[in-house]
């Protein structure tokens, strides 16, 4: 168990609980529930289930923001097993209900839209088939199958008519989130997924309009908003990046340039914000203090002209700087949202944390997952802040 502390410090009047407005979203405060994959859904299917129903409904607040777990749009784009999808009808109403539950406690969900490209593994594929990307490029990494984590399978290079075949998936994902009751949609462009591996050169070597150039790489990801805005409208949009990620064998020679160029060209949709992870974390290991990134959300809210939120290991005390110095617009917070259903009166009024399990973060059932208690002598109603 990890065990957590707190100050005792009464938050209530931190810029952390000052509402925000999130595109077409109005929130009551700036904290914001990471997507954090979990892998408890109905199998075979990938289906949401009551179980997840009510892991979210413990974690909505009133006027706060829940990203769904990442979420996936083709029956290729799988890469861990127990996953949930959302381009299949049984899928869509499973989210249903866990909008439902959401809403009744008076929360905002967006549905994080997922396609993991090369992270997976042909026990994953339909058919038994290779898994795809920009690129066959060689990766040291694992994917979550039927029989355990396993090397993931060498994978194939996308044929053009295949990635607009993947642009119109991304495209329904929208459509059948939109059915489910989400409030918006998020795409996953960040850690080492498809969108990402087509921006960053380490990943893609390609030659034709969708590689080489900076303008060409991105081409993909901004094809795939411009598809998803179709349905939402932009002000209801987010995109995630994650500009100084390495896991996954991510890199690329010039992120900042790319970044840059990134969220610069994403200003055209009017997007209800830029997700940046922030580069503490890096490799899933938190750096040193002194540590400089390539790139990082202060610089990229200088260039988005619109919201800006920043995930990655935040303390309540980290947030509230990054906030008062301007350097984000809101926090994403995940590992104390795993353990603290009533994370947001926690943060408010200096509660002490409840320790998260690692062992419980994927697979399972209840334990580790929705057994986490309130705050000792509080109720529920905490939910509803």
């Amino acid at each position: 168990m990890d065990t957590q502390t707190s100050t005792g410090t009464d938050f209530r009047n931190a810029k952390l609980f000052t509402p925000v407005k999130l595109g077409r979203l109005e929130l009551g405060h700036r904290v914001i529930m990471a997507p954090l994959t979990r892998l408890r859904t109905d199998m075979p299917g990938n289906i949401p289930n009551d179980l997840m129903a009510s892991y979210y409904s413990q974690r909505a607040t009133r006027g706060g923001l829940i990203i769904s777990e990442a979420t996936v749009v083709s029956s290729n784009g799988h890469g861990y097993f127990g996953a949930p999808g959302i381009h299949t009808d049984e899928q869509t109403k499973g989210w249903k209900k866990v909008t439902s539950a959401v809403h009744a406690k008076g929360g905002k969900m967006f549905s994080q839209l997922w396609h993991v490209g090369r992270q997976s593994h042909v026990d994953l594929q339909p058919g038994g088939g290779l898994p795809v990307g920009p690129s066959e490029v060689y990766h040291e990494n694992f994917a979550l199958t039927p029989n355990g984590w396993l090397p993931a399978s060498q994978n194939r290079a996308l044929t053009v008519p295949e990635i607009h075949a993947i642009i119109e998936d991304f495209r329904k994902g929208a459509e059948n989130a939109m059915k489910a009751g989400f409030d918006g949609v998020e795409l996953h462009a960040a850690n080492s997924y498809l969108v990402d591996q087509f921006l960053q050169d380490i990943s893609n070597k390609r030659t034709d309009e969708y590689g080489g150039t900076i303008e060409n790489r991105a081409r993909f990801l901004l094809e795939v908003v411009e598809a998803i805005a179709s349905v939402w409208g932009g002000d209801r949009v987010g995109v995630r990046v994650s500009p100084s990620g390495t896991w996954g064998g991510m890199g690329d020679s010039n992120p900042a340039a790319l970044f840059s160029h990134v969220a610069e060209q994403l200003n055209q949709f009017g997007l209800a914000y830029l997700h940046v992870v922030d580069p503490r974390i890096v490799n899933n290991v938190e750096k040193e203090e002194g540590y400089v990134a390539p790139v990082a959300a202060g610089q990229l809210s200088q260039i988005f002209k619109g919201p800006v939120l920043a995930a990655g290991g935040f303390t309540r005390e980290d947030a509230e700087n990054t906030l008062q110095k301007g350097d984000a617009d809101a926090i994403v917070f995940g590992r104390f949202f795993i353990a603290n259903p009533d994370l947001v009166e926690r943060f408010k009024n200096g509660y002490e944390l409840n320790a998260y399990d690692r062992e419980t973060f994927y697979g399972g059932d209840e334990k580790g997952y929705t057994d986490y208690p309130f705050y000792e002598g509080q109720s529920a109603h905490l939910q509803t802040v």
